[in-house]
């Protein structure tokens, strides 16, 4: 999977968070497994 411009990515084995500034055709590792889209945290609603 090619990494995404301005996407964080995160290892779920150690933690570690990734800002990607250049996209790429290749995937981002840590920890020899492929690190994975850190999904946005939900914004809190304005009642």
């Amino acid at each position: 999977m090619p990494n995404v411009l301005g996407k964080r990515y995160m290892c779920e084995k150690c933690g570690t968070e990734v800002l990607c500034n250049k996209a790429g055709t290749g995937p981002l590792e840590c920890c020899d497994i492929e690190m994975k889209i850190k999904e946005a945290k939900p914004l809190p609603s304005s009642d």
